[in-house]
């Protein structure tokens, strides 16, 4: 990874923060893009040794993810990987839901990762480099409660799982990987039926994979060229396994799971 160029998306907080100091560590160029620049700013205080570009981005705006890879590469004039980690969440029963809230999902978590993969790849090609979506378990599983959020990780996957295909003989590297529970900002923001946030986390974020910890897995993965990361055994592979496997045992699994959770919005 030294002096490779590595865009993230979503680089403020949670995974995106830790894959720019994981990148960072190996001697990695960072081209960093969030709303929230003042949080980039920070962390770049933390880099001093590491060459960063940061440049607001919101990435459900198509014109944003263009612009950031236009400044990549007018300042490094290279792009070697591309994490699509910027993501929301949502939490409500869908005969409840404001269809605006499954809308909003699908701009930043599906076309944020379209926008900005389209904007990237042409350099991607020249550099052989990496397309890595960052989706989750719920991308392979159908989640209660997380309709929205749930679409929009199976549409990355299947976006990706195409890109990677048409770009077979050409020398793109194409990864999808797979955090299971991973404690970040993501269920204190996550929209719930009326597209308020959530405000609270109701799961024990003490007890899930860190950011530090998966974005080191994530890492690794594209150093490896890896097509697929799943992450974590019980919440990760074996929901992948049981899903082939055994489909109607675990939709009763994830029933139950899920119905555990303070406040579930089911039972």
């Amino acid at each position: 990874m030294k002096n490779k160029v590595v865009v993230i998306t979503g680089a403020s907080s949670g995974i995106g923060r830790a894959l720019a100091k994981e990148f960072a560590s190996k001697g990695a160029r960072l081209s960093l893009g969030a709303r929230r620049t003042d949080l980039l700013e920070e962390l770049r205080a933390e880099l001093p040794e590491t060459e960063i570009l940061i440049l607001k981005t919101d990435v459900s705006q198509e014109d944003d993810c263009r612009k950031l890879m236009e400044e990549t590469i007018q300042r490094f004039g290279q792009i070697d990987v591309l994490i699509n980690n910027a993501g929301i969440s949502m939490r409500a029963l869908f005969e409840e839901l404001d269809l605006k809230v499954i809308r909003q999902l699908m701009d930043v978590n599906f076309y944020g990762t379209v926008y900005c993969s389209k904007y990237a790849l042409p350099h991607l090609l020249k550099t052989k480099g990496s397309l890595v979506g960052v989706i989750s378990i719920a991308g392979y599983v159908g989640l209660p409660g997380r309709t929205g959020y749930s679409a929009s990780k199976f549409a990355i996957r299947g976006f990706l799982d195409s890109l990677r295909i048409e770009n077979l003989k050409k020398g793109l590297h194409v990864l999808v990987a797979a955090p299971g529970f991973t404690a970040s900002e993501v269920r204190k923001v996550a929209l719930t039926n009326d597209g308020s946030h959530q405000g609270e986390t109701p799961r024990n974020e003490d007890k899930m994979m860190s950011a530090e910890e998966c974005a080191l897995h994530i890492v690794r993965a594209v150093e490896k060229r890896k097509r697929e990361l799943i992450l974590t055994f019980t919440e990760g592979k074996l929901t992948v396994f049981l899903g082939k496997f055994f489909p109607s045992l675990l939709d009763k699994l994830t029933y139950n799971h899920m119905a555990k959770e303070p406040n579930s919005p089911f039972k």
